[in-house]
């Protein structure tokens, strides 16, 4: 607490200038003297400075930390080798603060430890002798930032996480330079979205939450008669005794009347544990719905983690543009986003285990009415050049026809594209589209598609898109979809998409929902995390 009087005095004093200040080039000014002040009272209080070899010694030294050195070399040129950690008090305010942070990883879902961990504790803990000398901590203290913010931060390396399939892009950010930021307020490593986004803090709060229940026991194991198909309102046995004391720590049950009778209080919470599951909310509890109940607390603990670190890849932008839809593929749901806000969502088709749909980013551009459909080369060698062979009628059956050398299907409701397709240009022709086939939304799994993405509510997609744009009120887009004729616009606010893959996720409700990892990567990424 040496310099928080002065610090708190001198920020007292900005913000008193700061509110009289109408321009944001004034705030640049006052935001600037801000930093000068904490780099000159707290990160290089005393202007001590040191020589630059001594960098190149310390690393010799603890050659664990090598990875860092050319970060480290960074941080102290942009701050002309001088001290960040000491002061001429000793060590500053924030050290004390970094080393509170990095101690306890475990709530970040960071399993791993700084290699010279005790060392550093060395200098913070009273009664234990520091072994290292002043310049030897400073460096030390940098290293343990730089360690610290790639594990919350950053995660896994951009080579890895490619080799995983995930190529939305990888946000890109200075540590070094972030150094400056925290200083200017070290509650940036709590909570800052400019960093990491959003969707990681609201994971970070559950975790918490599912720690304690599992160090209050979690929960036991519901008991099945293999006799019993299904359990509905009305029906009385010990499971479901159990299913309701399962839903009550998990906050799907409010109150644990201790009754074994299937009455419709439980009912709605069974219904709400479907719907933050995947499943359709409907309160005939089947044995495979049991199963999911009886998944233990460790297990979602994990599942969690794995999707903070997935967070960490992620852009801080995110979520920030004022519209955007994200499709998220383990949900099988497309959620349109406008001013922090839900919008729309709607039930979508995803790739099969054999033909994935990527994880990408793009830019919605385009929306054709009645698109005519090109034939994949793909399903043209597997199953349109067969069905000629077979049949010479087949190409007019489904209401195609052969175009400058290629085989497509005419615009209609028969068209496997349905009477809309949504354009996001991408290297793997990857679009959303409407479908025909509409009785698979019905089902819990839709892992059915080619690749591309069908959407249950194609309709209201293009409405909701173009609500804005008096060109296209809901009539014509009806009249469009229905025409007979393909029909291209180019969008005049051109709309980010997202395709992720979250096993784990915290809608707008603040409700954490689990569901089934449908191209495996789960286990492949806690390998990976476990081995960090």
């Amino acid at each position: 607490m040496r310099k928080l009087f002065g610090l708190i005095i001198a920020i007292l004093l900005i913000v008193s200038l700061g509110n009289g200040a109408c321009q944001s080039k004034e705030k640049k000014r006052l935001k600037k003297l801000h930093l000068e002040y904490l780099q000159g009272t707290i990160n290089q209080g005393s202007k001590l400075s040191f020589d630059s070899n001594l960098i190149i010694s310390f690393y010799r030294s603890f050659p664990g930390l090598k990875k860092y050195q050319k970060d480290v070399m960074e941080v102290y040129r942009l701050h002309k080798y001088t001290y960040i950690w000491y002061d001429n008090q000793g060590v500053v305010e924030f050290g004390y603060t970094l080393i509170d942070k990095a101690g306890d990883l475990n709530t970040d879902g960071v399993s791993s430890r700084f290699p010279y961990q005790d060392k550093i504790n060395g200098v913070f803990e009273n009664g234990r002798k520091n072994k290292l000398s002043q310049i030897e901590t400073e460096l030390m203290l940098t290293n343990l930032y730089l360690f610290y913010t790639g594990k919350v931060y950053k995660g896994l390396g951009d080579s890895t996480t490619t080799a995983l399939g995930w190529l939305l892009p990888r946000k890109q950010v200075s540590y070094a330079r972030l150094l400056d930021s925290v200083m200017l307020d070290p509650q940036e490593l709590n909570s800052d979205d400019s960093v990491l986004f959003s969707q990681y803090y609201r994971l970070r709060d559950v975790l918490k939450r599912y720690r304690e229940i599992e160090k209050q026991g979690g929960w036991k194991i519901i008991d099945t008669d293999p006799k019993v198909k299904s359990y509905k309102p009305g029906d009385t046995a010990k499971a479901i005794l159990q299913i309701r004391e399962r839903l009550f720590i998990t906050g799907e049950l409010k109150q644990n009347n201790k009754s074994n009778k299937y009455d419709p209080e439980l009912a709605q919470a069974v219904k709400k544990f479907k719907q933050h599951n995947g499943n359709k909310p409907k309160e005939i509890i089947l044995p495979e719905h049991i199963q999911e109940m009886n998944v233990p607390v460790s297990e979602l603990i994990k599942k969690i983690i794995i999707n903070m670190e997935r967070c960490r890849w992620v852009s801080p932008g995110f979520d920030k543009a004022k519209t955007y839809i994200l499709v998220n593929l383990p949900s099988f749901m497309l959620n349109m986003v406008r001013d922090g806000k839900s919008e729309l969502e709607s039930p979508v088709i995803v790739g099969d285990n054999v033909t994935k749909t990527v994880i990408f980013s793009g830019i919605m551009n385009q929306i054709i009415f009645c698109p005519y459909w090109n034939v994949p080369q793909s399903i043209m060698e597997e199953e349109v050049r067969p069905g000629i062979l077979k049949n010479k009628n087949y190409l007019h059956i489904h209401h195609m026809e052969w175009y400058k050398g290629q085989v497509r299907q005419k615009p209609g409701k028969n068209n496997s594209l349905g009477l809309v397709k949504f354009i996001f240009p991408n290297s793997d022709d990857i679009y959303m589209h409407d479908t025909p086939g509409k009785s698979l939304f019905a089902r819990e799994s839709r892992a059915f598609s080619h690749g591309c993405i069908r959407v249950g509510k194609p309709r209201d997609l293009a409405v909701t898109i173009l609500k804005d744009d008096p060109d296209w009120t809901p009539i014509k887009i009806n009249a469009a979809m229905h025409a007979g004729v393909e029909n291209s616009y180019r969008l005049k606010n051109r709309i980010p998409v997202y395709i992720g893959y979250f096993t784990a996720w915290v809608d707008f409700k603040g409700q954490i929902n689990f569901y089934k990892d449908i191209y495996q990567r789960d286990e492949r990424l806690w390998q990976l995390l476990a081995a960090e």
